[in-house]
């Protein structure tokens, strides 16, 4: 993962700082997914969740877009990626437990906004947007998209995208909450950048746990997310680090009081 990439690598791979910049390299046709790609996809996200230096994975676009989705000219022929036997999936459905960024530059359409639902945070350009057209193809969102963005936004325009297939400017997805940061165009890697050394500040294991309890409890009902909660923060919360956590919160804050 830390070679040099050869430029002509369909994902390209950067470590920076804590972070590792994982970026779709197929620029003349908006970085669109073929089986290629989504192998090294999988591979790359794989990486980043075995690498315990790594903190955070930030996921973007070559060429000024983002991704626009499966490669439709090559599904006549090679058919739906595959990763892990379950097509595009594999990408989108897999619990990774390291915290990924989409940086959502131009275009997020199709499965390339479904791989943008499928990330944890949303941090996009003034004149990104996102769509999913599928039903214009005959086709449907069927890798996150119409299971994820009814509960992203008002049901009834999450409605309005699938049924109509129009696009979601980014500067509507940030005012109803799907974007977390809206900078202008070009530095949504940067600010990406910047959220995830936020996030390296804090221990991996208290991270990659309430990662863990939000995607185990989530559509659950209460009394049920509690009862799959509780083991696994119990886990965290018994460990040496959480005392070690603790005592330095302590430690800081008498600190502070003393001044």
């Amino acid at each position: 993962m830390h070679h040099s990439p050869d430029p002509g690598d369909p994902v390209l791979t950067e470590v920076r700082g804590t972070a590792l910049v994982i970026t779709l390299n197929r620029p003349t046709v908006r970085n669109a997914i073929d089986a290629p790609t989504a192998i090294a996809l999988d591979a790359a996200l794989s990486a980043l969740d075995d690498d315990e230096r790594l903190r955070a994975g930030i996921l973007t676009g070559a060429g000024g877009h983002f991704c626009s989705g499966m490669d439709l000219k090559a599904f006549p022929e090679h058919g739906i990626p595959t990763v892990a036997e379950r097509g595009l999936a594999g990408l989108t459905r897999s619990r990774r437990s390291t915290p990924l960024i989409a940086a959502v530059e131009g275009a997020a359409l199709a499965g390339g906004f479904e791989l943008a639902l499928a990330c944890d945070l949303i941090v996009a350009g003034e004149s990104a947007f996102f769509g999913l057209p599928e039903v214009a193809r005959g086709l449907v969102a069927s890798e996150g998209g119409a299971i994820r963005l009814p509960g992203r936004l008002p049901y009834h325009l999450a409605m309005e995208l699938l049924l109509t297939g129009d696009r979601l400017p980014a500067s509507r997805a940030e005012h109803h909450g799907l974007v977390n940061r809206l900078v202008p165009d070009g530095e949504a890697v940067t600010a990406a950048l910047d959220l995830a050394e936020r996030i390296s500040r804090h221990t991996s294991d208290a991270v990659t746990t309430v990662k863990q309890i939000v995607h185990s409890t989530r559509g659950h009902d209460e009394r049920t997310a509690f009862v799959l909660q509780d083991p696994i923060s119990s886990r965290l919360m018994t460990s040496p680090q959480a005392a070690l956590g603790a005592r330095r919160f302590t430690q800081r804050t008498t600190r502070g009081a003393s001044r």
